[in-house]
């Protein structure tokens, strides 16, 4: 199996646990602020990662690359907190469906800083997923092109920024480096204000909260090991599958039905990513 297809590989799980941490945050700002939900993910991972970084402290934390880890952390904060915010003004399809603007965004930085062959399969692949969100999204339906609808592309920019920056630090640094840097800072952006923001949980919202935490933190390692066998420009496009997730658990938790153009929609994008899989397949063969 070839680095690109494992990448693929844990793309997948990676998705699913972020699809899964949506739908969770979705519940949770109905009582709790985006920055407070954001700093509990944050504290999981900065405890999943200290194990990884005493084990050599202090050269562990040390990089050769800060300004990569800055536009990194900048990227991360902006993605992290406009994804939870999204989710909140947004039904979780729709939210999720917009934020696939950062598949576009990631193959474009791929290509310009990291060098990664962008071929004319790939790109194809690319735009036959992002037609399946506009068939989904179809425009004119009401409530889509509101100011709230460029929360989650923010958020893709962000991601964007953040997937590129991982790419190139995860040929070089541990997975716990790259984690411990975003839960320091981002934890200590989000916790800043959280003395005019805070509501002191029960317990149920407590171990709710630390469930979310602890399903993020493992879906940033899965995504850090997908990013680090595979090119940014494939796994990126298995993002679309996220819409496949977000209809699942809308329907289950939410009650939202998929219509006719979701369904097809979500056709459209899984044929986009099984072309990308079944492409790198053939090459792993020689075909």
């Amino acid at each position: 199996m070839s680095d690109n297809l494992k990448g693929i590989l844990w793309a997948l799980a990676a998705t699913g646990l972020f699809s899964v941490v949506a739908a969770m945050a979705k519940v949770a700002v109905t009582e709790y602020h985006v920055l407070q939900i954001l700093f509990f993910r944050q504290i999981i991972v900065l405890l999943s990662s200290l194990p990884s970084i005493a084990k050599s402290f202090p050269e562990s934390l040390k990089t050769n690359h800060p300004g990569i880890h800055a536009a990194r952390l900048i990227g991360a904060f902006v993605a992290l907190s406009c994804s939870i915010w999204a989710v909140a003004v947004l039904p979780l399809t729709t939210a999720i469906t917009l934020a696939f603007a950062q598949v576009f965004i990631v193959a474009l930085l791929a290509l310009k800083f990291l060098g990664e062959p962008v071929g004319r399969h790939r790109i194809g692949a690319i735009v036959v997923g992002f037609v399946g969100v506009v068939i989904v999204m179809r425009p004119g339906v009401e409530g889509t092109f509101v100011w709230h609808a460029l929360i989650p592309a923010l958020g893709a920019f962000g991601a964007g920024i953040a997937i590129i920056s991982v790419r190139k630090l995860s040929q070089s640094e541990s997975t716990a480096t790259l984690l411990v840097y975003q839960a320091l800072f981002v934890g200590a952006l989000a916790g800043m204000p959280l003395l005019w923001v805070w509501v002191t949980p029960d317990l149920e919202g407590l171990i709710f909260l630390l469930a979310m935490g602890v399903l993020a933190t493992l879906g940033q390692w899965v995504g850090v090991q997908a990013l680090r066998l595979g090119e940014a420009s494939v796994v990126g496009n298995i993002e679309y599958v996220k819409l496949i997730y977000a209809a699942v658990l809308g329907y289950v938790l939410f009650s939202e039905v998929p219509d006719i153009y979701t369904v097809t929609g979500a056709a459209v994008i899984v044929g986009s990513s099984a072309y990308i899989f079944h492409r790198e397949s053939m090459k792993t063969r020689g075909v």
